[in-house]
């Protein structure tokens, strides 16, 4: 074996050599395995992600310290003592504790759903700025709702384990009668991962699983339409977000302030605001943007909160519009945010993201599993009572004979044995028989116990029913559920409105208004060039093997189109993209309207006023004819899908004021012509639309133009009186300009 070779460095100064000396090479792959990784799955598992009962492991031990001092009945006690006996549980510093404590509790309001009673200033969720009082002057207890949080815990329906150092045993989880983990708003972020829950409305959340566990194919919209906060405000409903945020538990929507205008003071007061942000961010923003000049309608801007509640109050000037100043806010503040969601939960030690079903499915499991435990308890208790109870009645037999057997001992320690032989009975009903007080050796006691034998015969019977019946553990957990909404009556905070009733106005009077030229290459390139550029230098410039698509003139505060090959329309202002020169490569459009992966333009469209038709001719020989009206939003959506059928690929698309001729092509060689007046308008975005060519099997249409961009000459001989028709094959004379542009493609 080659010895290796020996470091020959020498070092003045002896205290580095022995430095060095100690210095032990290590690959970086076992230091992330045997340092990084157990700290990561610790901060995973420990410390940031919920689990399946909604809690987190510091919520759970504070929780749990207070149960165990009483705090579920009686009097408050001081936040000071619950946080100094918590940390038996959790060794993570008094303020850590304080800090949980504040979160859990009603004066903060950051739960729909508080689970301590609070008394005493404990800040508010929607203030950056309104501090939470030291613990020594605050006082609290256990919510009423937290008996539904505890029940039946002492019961084994949830395992213990030790304590940080062995000394006491707390839950793993608790036992929640209801689905907290939906119900209770939850954040964390942990090493690689984050978790994002949004709340829901108590009711509500025991309402879809009562009718979960009835019909697994239960439409959850029905009962559990929407998020819930504490907060209030307006969630903007749009229906294919909340679908893929239900079904994913990923996705974001977007959640409002709710308003009123005071016309006598004009003044606009805000008194719900998004859970996301807080009164003072939202002032912050708008004074930068009064001092940045881009509000003029605002006077003043102060923070009004009292005992009441939050109250901003805005002083307008005169002649400002209040809806059209909201509608402004909303788009430049957090008085609009979107809240993001992310329904990551550790489900038996492993974190998921699980959707809103999913997330029902895991806890019903669990939950059953935990009324399954709290039934064996019970059963196991009653099969011991009525073992006693059996051994009793065989003393009921001759109640004398245990006396003379009991008097007939001379050994304390042999009376149980005696009483065993005597009469039949093992250990442990004889040590029951002996510790009977002399003044209950008698009949009518003995009778009264035993009396209850039948009824216990006939509890463990039905406990030993339940037990072995799925049926029936269901039935348990819907009879709990239909309690707790009937105990806990918590109305709806937030309100719900739908994405298409918000009228938004557009900003066109801060849009400086100028002529442009528009561009678009057939790789998706965008380009706004003003009327002075283009005089400047009218050759474009475009990438190797990219060539024109479109081009029009248009104007800066006009609207533009983009239709894409996924059947989707982005909407969007010249103004919204930068000027450039021609020079320039442009913006790239996939990439700017953040389109969908593979996603490409496939049309630009100057809309006007929407009073002009659409005409899409589709590979399979169909055309539609559109309304444009039909695109037409009174929201500032960007985005429309189902913008066309997609039945069939797209070949044309082009824009139809006065009826005109049109010339269709397909890959064997004929053409036919027909007018547009021919094909009858639709308002459905999405229909098939009408055949127009007669095709054989497979071929398709390769082109549709309007006749007079085509090099056809003869026309009519390709002219067609009624649709569909298969159309007559190509002359020579009338292909030229059409091979180039063939050799072109």
């Amino acid at each position: 074996m080659a010895k290796k070779k020996e470091n020959t460095k020498k070092y003045d100064n002896p205290n580095v050599v022995g430095l060095h000396a100690a210095i032990v090479e290590q690959p970086i792959t076992e230091t992330l395995e045997t340092n990084y990784m157990p700290y990561a799955m610790s901060v995973i598992v420990s410390r940031a992600i919920p689990e399946i009962d909604g809690f987190k492991p510091s919520h759970r031990k504070l929780l749990y310290t207070m149960y165990r001092m009483g705090l579920l009945s009686g009097s408050r006690t001081k936040s000071a003592n619950i946080v100094g006996q918590t940390m038996a549980l959790n060794p993570h510093g008094d303020a850590a504790i304080y800090e949980t404590m504040v979160r859990l509790s009603a004066g903060y309001e950051a739960l729909l759903t508080p689970f301590v009673d609070s008394k005493g200033n404990f800040g508010k969720v929607f203030s950056r700025d309104m501090s939470y009082a030291a613990s020594r002057y605050t006082e609290a207890k256990l919510s009423p709702i937290c008996a539904e949080i505890f029940r039946d815990i002492e019961k084994d329906t949830v395992d213990m384990v030790d304590n940080y150092d062995g000394r006491m045993k707390e839950p793993t989880l608790l036992p929640t009668a209801f689905p907290n983990v939906l119900v209770s708003a939850n954040n964390g972020i942990a090493v690689g991962m984050a978790s994002m829950i949004c709340g829901f409305n108590l009711n509500e959340v025991c309402e879809t699983t009562i009718n979960y566990l009835r019909d697994p194919g239960h439409d959850i919209f029905l009962t559990l339409p929407a998020p819930d906060f504490p907060t209030g405000g307006e969630i903007i409903f749009d229906r294919s977000e909340m679908e893929s945020i239900y079904a994913t538990g990923r996705g974001s929507f977007r959640v409002r302030a709710r308003w009123r205008f005071i016309p006598k003071e004009n003044i606009i007061e805000i008194y719900e605001i998004p859970y996301t942000t807080t009164s003072e961010a939202i002032i912050d923003k708008v004074a930068e943007l009064i001092k940045n000049g881009k509000i003029r309608e605002i006077n003043d801007m102060r923070d009004e909160t009292d005992l009441g509640g939050l109250k901003l109050a805005i002083d307008l000037k005169r002649g400002a519009d209040p809806e059209k100043l909201m509608a402004k806010l909303f788009r430049m503040t957090t008085l609009q945010d979107a809240f993001p969601c992310n329904f990551n939960i550790l489900v038996a030690g492993n974190p998921k993201v699980m959707g809103v079903r999913e997330i029902l499915d895991e806890w019903c499991a669990w939950r059953t599993e935990s009324i399954r435990r709290r039934v064996f308890f019970d059963l196991s208790k009653k099969k011991d009572k009525l073992h006693l109870l059996k051994g009793l009645e065989r003393i009921l037999l001759d109640i004398d004979k245990a006396i003379e057997i009991i008097r007939g001992t001379e050994l304390e320690s042999e009376v149980v044995p005696n009483l065993m032989m005597g009469f039949g009975i093992d250990q442990i009903q004889a040590e029951f028989v002996a510790e009977i007080k002399l003044r209950n050796i008698n009949r009518e006691y003995i009778l009264k116990r035993t009396d209850e034998i039948e009824a216990l015969e006939k509890e463990i019977a039905d406990l030993s029913e339940i037990l072995g019946s799925r049926r029936r553990i269901k039935s348990i957990i819907i009879d709990e559920l239909k309690q707790i909404n009937r105990k806990y009556v918590t109305p709806r905070r937030s309100t719900i409105v739908y994405s298409d009733e918000i009228e938004e106005f557009e900003p066109v009077d801060e849009v400086e208004d100028y002529p442009v030229t528009l561009f678009l290459s057939k790789q998706g390139y965008f380009k706004k060039i003003t009327a002075q550029s283009l005089r400047m230098s009218s050759d474009q410039k475009y990438k190797e093997g990219d060539r024109l698509s479109v081009s029009f003139e248009s104007a800066n505060g006009r609207e533009v189109l983009f239709l894409t090959d996924l059947q989707q329309m982005y909407k969007c202002r010249v103004s919204d993209f930068e000027d450039t020169k021609a020079s320039a490569l442009g913006a790239y459009l996939p990439t700017k309207l953040e389109m969908d992966e593979g996603e490409s333009v496939i049309a630009m469209l100057d809309p006007g006023d929407y009073s002009k038709h659409l005409l899409i001719v589709f590979e399979n020989g169909k055309a539609a004819r559109i309304e444009l009206g039909a695109y037409e939003t009174k929201t500032n959506r960007r985005k429309l899908i189902n913008a066309y059928s997609d039945k069939s690929p797209a070949v044309s698309v082009m824009l139809i004021d006065a009826e005109k001729d049109v010339a269709v092509s397909s890959n064997d060689g004929r053409t036919l012509v027909f007018n547009t007046a021919q094909i009858l308008p639709k308002t459905t975005r999405t229909t098939q639309g009408v055949g127009v060519m007669t095709l054989k099997k497979g071929r398709k249409v390769i082109r549709a133009e309007a006749l007079k961009d085509t090099a056809i000459k003869n026309t009519a001989r390709y002219r067609v009186r009624t649709l569909p028709a298969a159309g007559a094959l190509l002359r020579p004379e009338d292909r030229e300009e059409q091979q180039l542009s063939l050799m072109e493609d």
